[in-house]
């Protein structure tokens, strides 16, 4: 098939599966994308041709043209339906650490059941229905704790993780695989080798893996939960100490010393009147008129700062203008986006 033009282009999942008019069509592309991957897993996704795919459900290779219109739109379904396998029902959870556990472990049983999956050179996204949930679901955890540009780094870490880990255990069993040797069988045949090298002292560094590191020991699923962990502890750390809570917990649950400076107050009062109103003042007394026992009115103390209304810190108070809400500008956008999300404003 000669090359498609950008103009001529259409993505394969803006194109309707159905025509509007006609015969209903005989096949689906869930149809071809199963068959695809039924011979990828037998015989590798270099065997997945349209030819072989229109003879595993029964058709010409061409009537497949109908449905999908090339490779590249074959490897976008393919690696889609990929995507829609691993579970992330209830996902974002509230808890991020084991949603993105969920997540790492689920991506790696998926490749290690298609190891062909590491013959797949995809860079760019191919924005289908399940890659597009998986967004959502899996950067949702990290949302509420982070900027997209933070998510989107640290996302991109924790998936070079999974996938070099995957790539290494699938490599290591093929070259097993090729050998005719089992794993076990194909170590004893190195431990001359091995021994050889340790007696000679000539490599302290190799001799301590050889004699120290448990890490090589571990089996392939401890290995690759030991590495995930160790880039979790790294998002952990990389996530603000003060989490952000949901705006209306913020209304519900901050203390009246947090509470926001009403927007009435007098322009006349100074701001040690305003900081002095007392949660434990009678209801019925008017601000500002009250007086507690004791109290020097001439003290020169400095205003009591109010709460931030997001994470509770101290906010100082203006000598003129609207009071400050926030105690920084992170704090503010974090109150923008949790209004944004509960659909309030205020």
């Amino acid at each position: 098939m000669g090359t498609v033009t950008d103009a001529e282009y259409v993505n394969i999942w803006m194109r309707p599966e159905r025509p509007s008019y006609g015969r209903k069509p005989a096949y689906s592309r869930a149809q071809i994308t199963r068959a695809a991957i039924r011979i990828a897993d037998a015989e590798g996704l270099e065997a997945a041709t349209m030819r072989r795919i229109a003879a595993e459900i029964g058709t010409g290779a061409m009537s497949l043209y109908r449905y999908v219109p090339s490779r590249d739109d074959l490897i976008q379904l393919v690696a889609d339906h990929l995507m829609g396998e691993i579970d992330l029902t209830g996902v974002p959870s509230g808890d991020w650490r084991a949603d993105l556990r969920r997540y790492a472990e689920g991506l790696r049983a998926m490749w290690l059941r298609h190891p062909w999956v590491a013959t797949v050179q995809r860079s760019l996204p191919g924005l289908g229905p399940n890659q597009l949930q998986l967004i959502e679901r899996v950067m949702g955890a990290l949302d509420p704790h982070l900027s997209i540009d933070e998510n989107l780094r640290l996302m991109a870490m924790l998936n070079s993780h999974i996938e070099s880990a995957v790539r290494e255990e699938i490599s290591s069993a093929e070259e097993v695989r090729r050998s005719g040797l089992s794993e076990s069988e194909w170590l004893a045949r190195s431990s001359p080798r091995v021994h050889q090298l340790v007696s000679s002292g000539k490599y302290p560094i190799f001799t301590k893996i050889v004699m120290e590191a448990r890490r090589p020991h571990l089996s392939r699923d401890d290995q690759f939960r030991n590495g995930l962990e160790h880039i979790l502890d790294y998002i952990a750390a990389a996530i603000p100490s003060t989490p952000e809570p949901p705006a209306e917990a913020v209304r519900a649950h901050r203390s009246p010393a947090a509470q926001p400076v009403p927007f009435t107050t007098r322009r006349d009062e100074t701001p040690a009147a305003a900081a002095d109103a007392s949660p434990a003042c009678d209801e019925n007394s008017t601000a500002g008129t009250s007086e507690r026992p004791g109290r020097d009115e001439t003290s020169d103390d400095p205003p009591r700062p109010h709460g931030c209304t997001v994470c509770g810190r101290p906010v100082p108070r203006t000598a003129t203008g609207r009071p400050r809400r926030y105690c920084s500008r992170a704090c503010q956008q974090r109150a923008y986006r949790s209004r944004r999300r509960s659909g309030t404003s205020e």
